[in-house]
């Protein structure tokens, strides 16, 4: 599996040569549903975890809110085999295309739901990559493997994450059935287990990360010799700078928010994109960036599943979740981002 992303419809470097000197190197992950096992790069597959290692929980308490009813994670997988066995049938037309009296008995009984859990909650596996497979824009001394779990409910907004890095060569025991939380906040806070195709790409900074003279430059039709986009900023914030998607490096990407500066907490050293946790893989302003392959032959999706949402995740109301660590040392602690 590999996917191509289309080159930018415009050169802008060559137009504007201060950008050279702020490329960033990033490479998309482009995660579709698959078989991972704990010795391949994935999201949400399960994980090299020594067994003899505590597997991680959390700890702090998690507010109900409006939130009524929660599902397990068998829950959450029962229904999406039920919505694709649905969904392998549509073709033959009524009534084999409808759900049939069990699963809909199934789906009933499922969606009354579980109980609130109760104490440490057991966090999920969200990525891991091996840097065999995939380029980090920082590693600690020895590693060769980073590890992201979350836990499933809002710490306020999105879930927490964790990270961990380790050398796959000192993992000899794995651990074959790490435990899993009794209930989920969302369903969207369970990845679909999916296979990754790296691609490296070239990223610019933002708009609003440029500096004010770079800026007006940008905006000036006459600097883009008869070729301005309608509105420029837009343009170059969704179609030149920063790739959607699921990603590790490059440049933050900003849509709720101005850029603001990311310091590590502990240093004080400035924090970079380590990974991007992506609803979609791209959207309405960002089609640009669709891989070539997902034009001519598109990944299926789930019945009701948004275009372009291949790991079946939903994070802050359909954002990006960015993850910044420290070059420095990434030991330090990581800053969470939703954009």
């Amino acid at each position: 599996m590999s996917f191509t992303t289309p080159p930018r419809p415009v050169d802008v470097a060559a137009r504007f040569p201060q950008l050279a000197p702020l490329t960033r190197t990033a490479t998309r992950l482009h995660p579709r549903p698959g078989s991972p096992t704990a010795h391949d790069s994935s999201v949400g597959g399960p994980l090299l975890w020594p067994a003899d290692e505590p597997w991680p929980h959390c700890a702090e308490p998690h507010a109900r809110g409006a939130t009524r009813r929660v599902l397990s994670p068998e829950d959450i997988r029962l229904l999406r085999r039920i919505q694709a066995a649905v969904a392998s049938r549509r073709h033959l037309g009524p009534p084999a295309s409808r759900p049939t009296p069990e699963e809909l008995a199934t789906e009933k009984r499922i969606l009354q739901g579980r109980t609130w859990p109760e104490g440490p909650v057991p966090l999920l596996p969200v990525a891991q990559l091996y840097t065999r497979d995939v380029p980090l824009p920082f590693t600690p001394p020895g590693a060769d493997l980073l590890q992201v779990l979350w836990c499933p409910f809002d710490h306020p907004t999105h879930p927490r994450t964790a990270v961990f890095w380790r050398s796959a060569g000192t993992v000899t025991d794995i651990l074959d059935a790490p435990p899993e939380p009794p209930a989920i906040k969302s369903q969207g806070y369970l990845p679909e287990p999916s296979v990754l195709a790296p691609e490296r790409v070239t990223e610019y900074p933002a708009f609003g990360e440029l500096d004010q003279k770079l800026r007006q430059e940008l905006g000036d039709p006459i600097r883009w010799d008869g070729s301005c986009p309608a509105a420029p900023q837009e343009s170059y914030d969704n179609d030149l700078s920063t790739s959607p998607g699921w990603k590790t490096g490059g440049w933050s990407r900003w849509s709720l928010t101005d850029p603001a500066p990311r310091s590590c907490p502990e240093c004080g050293t400035e924090a970079l994109p380590l990974l991007t946790v992506a609803t979609l893989e791209w959207d309405a302003g960002s089609e640009s960036w669709a891989p070539e392959e997902e034009r001519t032959n598109p990944t299926p999706l789930l019945p009701g599943t948004p275009p372009a949402n291949f790991t079946l995740i939903g994070t802050a109301r359909g954002s990006n979740l960015q993850l910044h660590g420290c070059p420095a040392d990434p030991s330090h602690p990581h800053i969470e981002l939703v954009q």
